[in-house]
């Protein structure tokens, strides 16, 4: 079994920095997909309410037989335009997810979007403070959170996030997010690690470090996300994709490797929705 490095959270809290990702795996899938991500040795999990599939993920983790304590999952409130977001529907929407993945607490509670347009996501962090007090979540963060955001959480709660979940690849490499993440001492981590798959693993500049290492394309980029402290949560549901995923830790890439792949995110190209827009 690979063993995967941990990242130590802001409150202590470790957490595997390679996990598997279950985003657009149907419910009725997941626990096929996640039972075979657990066999092959991830044992940190990213779901969502949004994804539909807590319910398959949380039977896959129940089936097991591993021990709670030597798993890291992840859930995200969906905290969609049609629905008020105060302190009961919070904790509600906490409480769901919880009961569909069979679990008395997660590992980490993440704001899905931040919808700065709606200017609610102060009212649910401070609801977030109380589900990391209680323990119920052993840590709390947010995803897609632009500077401004975090800056504005800042302002009124105590509470650094532990993880910020971003998109992040090679195209779209966020060196200025990253870096404010550093110094508040917020963990980054991509989602689309792999951005959309064949238009960055066949670039010509993935495709050369890949053959140098006799690697995957998949398998350097991700190599990459890891050399740059990132936690990746790479999806597929593919058996051999799935382990091949996870098979990144018996070779580093030299700062030339880095240099080529860091050279393509110069334009800086996004391919999931805009933070600052986006209220579906």
């Amino acid at each position: 079994m690979n063993q995967v490095p941990a990242v130590r959270l802001n409150n202590g809290t470790s957490m595997p920095q390679l996990g598997y990702g279950v985003w657009q795996v149907p419910d009725s899938d997941a626990k096929k997909a996640v039972s075979t991500a657990l066999e092959a040795g991830y044992r940190s999990v990213d779901t969502a309410a949004v994804y539909g599939n807590e319910r398959g993920t949380g039977k896959a983790l129940a089936a097991s037989g591993i021990p709670r304590e030597e798993l890291f999952v992840t859930t995200k409130l969906w905290n969609s335009p049609k629905q008020r977001w105060g302190r009961d529907e919070t904790l509600r929407a906490f409480d769901d997810s919880l009961g569909k993945l069979r679990l008395d607490h997660v590992d980490l509670y993440l704001i899905h979007w931040p919808r700065p347009m709606r200017d609610d996501f102060l009212t649910i962090w401070k609801t977030f403070e109380e589900i990391a007090a209680s323990g119920r979540a052993r840590a709390v963060g947010v995803s897609n959170f632009r500077p401004e955001d975090l800056e504005r959480l800042r302002e009124v709660s105590p509470l650094v996030p532990a993880v910020n979940q971003i998109e992040l690849h090679p195209l779209f490499p966020q060196a200025g997010l990253r870096a404010l993440h550093a110094s508040l001492g917020i963990a980054t981590e991509a989602w689309s690690p792999l951005g959309q798959g064949k238009e960055l693993l066949g670039l010509p500049a993935v495709v050369s470090v890949a053959a140098k290492h006799g690697r995957s394309a998949a398998q350097v980029v991700l190599r990459w996300h890891l050399q740059l402290g990132n936690v990746v949560i790479p999806k597929s549901v593919t058996p051999s994709r799935i382990r091949e995923n996870l098979d990144v830790f018996g070779f580093e890439l030299d700062a030339e490797d880095l240099a080529a792949l860091d050279a393509l995110g110069a334009g800086g190209h996004r391919i999931g929705p805009d933070p600052a827009v986006f209220d579906v």
